[in-house]
């Protein structure tokens, strides 16, 4: 068995792992990156990346049938599943292609295999291609990633119980369907197929539906949801699923009556678990909590130059936050920079569903628990005139500011593009930014961004436009 040494050794080949490969490379660490199956992860390959793809049809097919209200006309309006399908497929595979060039550009040593943690230092890969390598580097960073969590008795077979990988390539589109869980992946699948023609049923098993957002956007984006011909039912659970028949009849239960629903498919999006098995962490002081890697601050193990980032190190699971973990993590290891441990309260989050939804820092309801005194200000998007000439006038812009200081604590948006708006909140927070700052700061006209203004505005009894 060979043996290759290295300065640093990164396991996954993810959004956190092939940059904590490149950042290691543009600092002169010799760096080897591990990945058993594809690059870019699940997140370029199986998330984040495909469903864009699959929701930028669904949000084109949708405005097909509104050309009407925008002058506009079109006959034999039709979707051909398997095109769109390849579509996203297509983009996936592009963009796998680009992170192999980058990594090759950075002369980072890629090898196709699953590793293994041996201790002290050395890591034992079985190649792909067959065969096996031993590896060695004073420094390695666990990047293995996450996958579907399963619920017992729940299980998804692929065939009439999918998870998010049947979830985006159907042969064809359900005529209805059942979505078990109400997160962004769950919102986003039952966006896509109602958009598409399904009929479709969202459960959750808490009493409201995108149980991290704040409060008002999670109501706001239900009501959305319904008058769509969602069906959404909260505070319940489904206790089993039957596969005998043609379809699925799924037996749902809360604490006043239980019911049953049959459908053609059923998507399980009840959140993940980090692959942690199968890596060599019993070699290790690594410590593993509820099926994730725990860390300190910089990333660090319990394992003397073990690190650990992205979704196998617990939440927030978001490809950005697991990018930043890498640039963070490899510097602090190079000295070099001057990284800043994470803040959770500044990584956004986003929901591509129709209408969208993205959010950073404390909810309204948060901030109060942690005893702030709050100031809080709203902007509807049909006060902006940007978004009534889009014909996109559904939506709110929500902030929440610290009365006694002024701190930005939080921001939290519901409709069309706000998955890109929120990135000025989320800078105005990493700076500390007051509302004094915001409020006299220009923002272009005529733009979506101005509501972002107007909300702040709102939130010290200055709104112009409302």
């Amino acid at each position: 068995m060979s043996e290759q040494t290295f300065d640093l050794i990164v396991i996954g080949g993810g959004p956190g792992g092939y940059v904590a490969a490149i950042r290691a490379a543009q600092l002169g660490i010799k760096t080897a990156c591990v990945e058993r199956e594809h690059l870019g992860g699940i997140c370029l390959n199986w998330g984040c990346i495909p469903t864009k793809a699959l929701l930028r049809s669904a949000e084109v097919y949708h405005l097909l049938h509104h050309l009407d209200e925008y002058g506009l006309s079109a006959d034999n309006i039709a979707f051909d599943a398997a095109k769109v399908v390849k579509r996203s497929r297509n983009v996936s595979k592009q963009l796998s292609s680009g992170v192999a060039h980058l990594l090759k550009k950075n002369k980072v040593t890629v090898i196709d295999g699953a590793a293994k943690l041996m201790g002290n230092g050395k890591v034992s890969v079985t190649l792909t291609k067959g065969g096996d390598e031993t590896l060695a580097a004073p420094h390695i960073i666990l990047a293995t990633g996450a996958r579907a969590r399963e619920l017992p008795g729940l299980e998804a077979d692929g065939d009439k119980i999918w998870s998010y990988k049947e979830a985006m390539v159907p042969d064809s589109i359900p005529v209805s369907l059942l979505v078990v869980g109400s997160g962004a992946i769950g919102m986003e699948f039952a966006s896509f197929y109602a958009d598409m023609g399904a009929e479709v049923t969202v459960v959750e098993v808490v009493d409201r539906i995108l149980p991290v957002e704040d409060e008002e956007i999670a109501k706001f984006v239900h009501k959305a949801f319904e008058k769509r011909g969602i069906k959404i039912i909260t505070s319940a659970k489904v206790a089993s699923l039957d596969k005998s028949g043609k379809g699925v009849s799924a037996t749902i239960e809360s604490d006043k009556d239980s019911e049953t629903l049959a459908v053609d498919k059923v998507i399980m999006a009840v959140g993940i678990t980090g692959n942690v098995e199968d890596i060599g962490l019993d070699n290790t002081k690594v410590t593993v909590d509820r099926g994730h890697i725990v860390i300190d601050e910089w990333c660090q193990t319990g394992e003397p130059g073990v690190y650990a980032i992205g979704d196998v190190a617990g939440p927030p699971w978001l490809a950005h936050k697991a990018m930043h973990e890498a640039v963070m993590c490899v510097e602090k290891i190079a000295g070099k920079g001057h990284p800043h441990p994470m803040n959770t309260l500044n990584i956004p989050g986003c929901t591509y569903c129709r209408p969208q939804v993205a959010s950073v820092g404390l909810t309204e309801t948060k901030a109060k628990e942690q005893g702030f005194e709050v100031k809080v200000g709203r902007f509807p998007f049909m006060g902006n005139g940007k978004a009534i000439a889009m014909g996109e006038a559904e939506g709110l812009i929500k902030t929440v500011f610290d009365a006694k200081t002024g701190e930005l604590l939080g921001a939290h948006m519901v409709g069309s593009e706000v998955t890109e708006l929120i990135q000025g909140y989320t800078i105005a927070k990493t700076m500390e930014t007051t509302e004094a700052e915001l409020m006299g700061t220009v923002f272009p006209h005529p733009t979506l961004s101005e509501m972002m203004h107007e909300a702040v505005l709102d939130a010290y009894g200055q709104t112009l436009h409302f």
